[in-house]
């Protein structure tokens, strides 16, 4: 899959990569809040492209700030979209192609061993997870006001309306935690809202796909899309596992 170069320097001439950057160095000179608020609007959209690393890569990489180099990352060995990448951040070395389940996420995987996750890595993956547990939520209400069956609303049906009920308690307690995180950036925080953001964005999107049945799999629908995006998302940055190891160490040393 290729990657539209254009899209990146219009998104580079928007400030997405050089958010964070003081505007002295040419950057937007904001924060963490605002680039979770731009990776959540990035997950909800389905925007493709190793937005991360080249993020993070802004202010230290020629042309990554304005969006004229495309910056991989190796994490956790898998590299996403190294076959378009300008510049890759860490060791590729033997690096072989990955049937990926998201066709909008091309993988390869490496041997080298797994770099420490950058906790910003964290918490914008667990925005980006965010936006498709929003996302999903909308979908999976849209579906069930709009779709008929024995002449009425499937969303006045119990069972239906108890997914939707899950799907929107799960995306606001996920929001709830991602956006303290980015107040704080406390550590154990951050944690905390990335297991609560994977789990809003793939048990959601599950939900989502059961509402919409059998259509939901095609490839006139997006849910499936974001189910196939937030699985591959949970494999970055340390995954889920390390989350909760993070969690639990911290939650440990405030009780000893």
């Amino acid at each position: 899959m290729r990657l539209d170069r254009a899209l990146w320097r219009a998104l580079g001439d928007l400030g997405f990569f050089a958010l964070r950057m003081p505007e002295a160095d040419g950057g937007v000179g904001l924060g963490l809040p605002e680039a979770v608020l731009l990776f959540e609007e990035a997950g909800r959209a389905l925007l493709p492209g190793p937005l991360i690393a080249t993020h993070l890569a802004a202010g230290a990489v020629p042309g990554a700030a304005t969006g004229e180099t495309v910056v991989a990352a190796v994490d956790g060995g898998l590299v996403e979209w190294l076959g378009e990448a300008d510049v890759v951040s860490g060791d590729a070395t033997g690096a072989v192609p990955l049937r990926s389940l998201d066709p909008l996420t091309p993988l390869h995987r490496v041997p080298a061993g797994r770099p420490a996750p950058d906790p910003v890595a964290i918490l914008l993956t667990a925005a980006e997870q965010l936006g498709t547990a929003g996302r999903v939520c909308e979908l999976a209400a849209q579906h069930a006001r709009a779709r008929e069956q024995f002449g009425r609303p499937v969303g006045a049906f119990q069972a239906v309306a108890h997914l939707c009920a899950g799907i929107l308690v799960r995306a606001e307690t996920a929001r709830a935690a991602v956006y303290a995180a980015a107040v704080t950036a406390d550590p154990a925080d951050i944690a905390a809202a990335r297991i609560l953001a994977d789990e809003a964005a793939v048990r959601g999107a599950r939900d989502c796909l059961q509402v919409h049945g059998g259509m939901g799999f095609t490839w006139e629908s997006e849910v499936h899309l974001h189910l196939k995006r937030a699985w591959v998302r949970t494999q970055r940055a340390g995954g889920v596992t390390e989350s909760e190891e993070a969690l639990a160490a911290a939650l440990a040393a405030e009780t000893a």
